[in-house]
């Protein structure tokens, strides 16, 4: 969190700057030069002349601080680093309140070294790149990357030192970033150019905001469904029967005692899953969290295992952990005494109940993973075991309680069974984000709502006794509270027909496929193009709409940023970048909720030329496209053209989010300030209106 709160400390100070942008690159001198330290070894010095008031930082900056002075080689493969980059010239330290933690900078000026291996003593030219930022008293200025190329000479015997000058704002392998004039503009570049560029436009830090409290609801979801999910568990046949087991043993203690030892048994289960969830978070990390939620491979895994938790609720086996390691706490917690006992409880009722609680701990953990929070996990677990240890504190405190609770039956059973028909359900999510992420086109939308269709069914069916499994009790009549849920079940059924055929289905926007990826749809009306975009069709000779896939609601729209850029200039539009993704369930959620207004969609279609790209694409880059993207110290590889178009959101607008939508002119000055994700349908109108009468001025 503290990671996070500096993070956007950084950014408030970009939205400080003033109209004409700078670059931290505008303010330092670099200079270069190396010397043979022994036949295999070169010393490679980077030293840099700071103006005045500005301080540059040193090459290692604890995590959540500013971006420290680093350096890439292109020639990773020719040369070996032996020695990374440290400073030669002894830095300032000082403890500074907005980063929260002690930092190293340069003024005036730095010395930075390096000790690299060649693969041969021959001369040679090493090709590379300094990434650094700069800050003075009241505002940083956004990071700059420096290309270099320094002619290293053969090994000839001696130490001799060479030195080269090179100007950063002066170098030819700088993009044009360096000499924007306008603090909205974002310049179409190359791939490589687009390592180099960060808005720091004022939208963007309150688009920014706005993004921050959407991903803190999504944090509150998450609690509430780690809620849910210990209150079902606790109607589970593994569960339910504990607690006036369990509640008994404290009952038979003092009064103060069993109270005071109730509240510590409540504490421990809630330690036990927080330390699971915790354990999750730091294995995965956030990048690998984030990773995770589009990644084919491990939605087919998260689907597979959906369907074996299923498959254990509905009857076929038991997921158990072994029987010795319950009869280990179990005698740990007779032979213990104190808070040591209690705890050793704790442990055996979570192995004991695990057949019941392990598919709903392994769904919820599933779902808060591919959340791409860091927290997620943790707070899913804490919700999860707040609901489990509530009733057995509660029945300690007021044990005449115990007695308004149900017996325990077959209906018990029958929770699981339910259990095990969502769970089928909500694998298919996953296929079908692995599907659409890798292109298989295995699960169009009319295949997933026919399974749906079918699963729902079934377990109407079951809650009205016409369908049994074999360790199922005798139903002898229906309850009334079974009776609505078997009504709910199959009319969520009845309603998902229509959608066969094309109909939106807005409750499950979230769940399902997009509709562009049905065959047979005569509900979504098939869009014309303007007569001005039929002129055109001669004049862009390169691929206009993709011919893979789709855009919502038919819309003509473009998945290059470039080829809609060039297009908005011929046909004299605004520009409305959609960044999106496969996997993103809020993005489904706006198309299906807000765009499918009549007037936003006339909006999108005659107004706007519609850029929709896709940060979580799968298909790779050609190699002459792909880059390395350096993010403070550590690199990605940009492949794939999902990564393409995320490094373009993080570096262009400093938030990686979706959706999110941007306005812009034809010299890609942004108009309007981003929106997130929001189903006000009237408020997405009004911004799609201002941003018309703003490009027209």
């Amino acid at each position: 969190m503290k990671q996070f709160l500096s993070f956007l400390v950084v950014l408030m100070i970009y939205g400080s700057l003033s109209a004409q942008l700078q670059f931290s690159g505008d303010f330092v001198k670099w200079t270069y030069s190396h010397k043979w330290i022994s036949e295999t070894e070169v010393q490679i010095d980077y030293k840099a002349a700071i103006d005045k008031p500005w301080h540059l930082y040193d090459a290692n900056i604890p995590a959540g601080g500013p971006i420290a002075t680093n350096v890439t080689l292109n020639d990773s493969l020719i040369y070996k680093t032996t020695k990374p980059l440290f400073a030669v010239t002894k830095p300032i330290s000082v403890y500074d309140e907005a980063f929260a933690m002690q930092l190293n900078y340069f003024a005036d000026k730095a010395h930075f070294r390096q000790i690299l291996k060649p693969s041969s003593s021959k001369k040679q030219t090493l090709n590379g790149a300094i990434e650094f930022m700069i800050c003075d008293d009241s505002k940083c200025l956004p990071p700059d990357r420096v290309e270099f190329a320094i002619a290293i000479n053969a090994y000839d015997g001696a130490t001799k030192n060479t030195e080269t000058n090179q100007k950063s704002n002066d170098s030819a392998a700088i993009t044009v970033a360096t000499s924007m004039t306008d603090t909205n503009k974002v310049t179409a570049t190359t791939p490589t150019d687009l390592t180099t560029t960060t808005s720091s436009d004022s939208n963007i830090e309150t688009a920014k905001t706005e993004s921050t409290n959407t991903a803190n609801k999504s944090l509150i979801i998450i609690f509430t469904a780690g809620f849910l999910g210990g209150l079902i568990a606790l109607l589970t046949p593994c569960v339910f029967p504990m607690i006036p087991m369990t509640v008994s043993f404290f009952l038979k203690k003092e009064k103060g005692k069993g109270v005071r030892d109730a509240l510590i048994y409540g504490f421990s289960i809630i330690a036990i899953y927080l330390i699971l969830g915790i354990l999750v978070s730091s294995i995965w990390g956030p990048d690998s969290l984030n990773a995770l939620s589009t990644n084919p491979i491990f939605n087919i895994v998260f689907f597979l295992l959906l369907v074996v938790f299923a498959i254990s609720f509905l009857g076929a086996f038991e997921i158990q952990l072994p029987t010795s390691w319950a009869n280990y706490f179990d005698k740990k917690a007779d032979s213990s005494t104190g808070f040591i006992s209690i705890l050793f409880m704790a442990f055996t009722l979570a192995i004991v109940s695990f057949s019941c609680t392990g598919p709903i701990i392994g769904t919820l953990l599933v779902e808060a993973t591919v959340s791409g929070s860091k927290t997620g996990p943790i707070v899913g677990m804490a919700g999860f075991a707040i609901a489990l240890a509530l009733p057995f504190t509660l029945f300690a405190l007021f044990p005449s309680w115990l007695n308004s609770l149900p017996k325990s039956g077959g209906w018990l059973n029958s929770v699981k069974v339910v259990l095990g028909f969502l769970e089928l359900a909500l694998a298919l999510k996953f296929l079908s984000t692995a599907d659409l992420v890798a292109h298989w086109g295995i699960l169009p939308r009319e295949t997933f709502l026919v399974l749906w269709i079918v699963i729902f069914a079934l377990l109407g069916f079951y809650l009205l006794g016409k369908l049994k499994f074999a360790h199922d009790s005798d139903l002898k009549y229906i309850s009334v509270p079974r009776l609505f849920f078997a009504i709910a079940s199959l009319s969520f059924a009845l309603y998902m027909i229509p959608g066969l055929w094309g109909a939106p289905l807005k409750a499950i926007s979230a769940f399902s496929p997009p509709q562009h990826t049905q065959d047979f749809d005569l509900f979504t009306r098939s869009l014309q193009s303007s007569n001005t975009n039929k002129s055109s069709e001669n004049v862009i000779s390169k691929k206009k709409f993709s011919e893979t896939f789709h855009c919502p609601h038919n819309l003509n729209c473009f998945f290059d940023y470039e080829e809609g850029l060039e297009y908005a200039k011929q046909v004299n539009k605004p520009i409305l970048i959609d960044f999106t993704g496969w996997g993103c369930v809020n993005c489904r959620n706006m198309e299906v909720k807000v765009w499918s207004d009549s007037r936003v969609l006339s909006l999108l279609e005659n107004d706007y030329v519609l850029i929709s790209l896709y940060v979580d694409d799968n298909l790779e880059l050609p190699e002459n496209e792909q880059f390395i993207w350096n993010i403070g110290e550590r690199t990605k590889k940009v492949k794939t053209i999902g990564n393409k178009w995320s490094h373009f959101q993080a570096t262009r607008f400093g938030t990686n989010s979706q959706p999110y939508y941007v306005i812009l002119d034809h010299n890609e000055k942004m108009l309007l300030t981003p929106r997130v994700f929001d189903l006000n349908i009237d408020g997405y109108i009004d911004f799609l209106k201002q941003g018309i009468v703003e490009f027209k001025k």
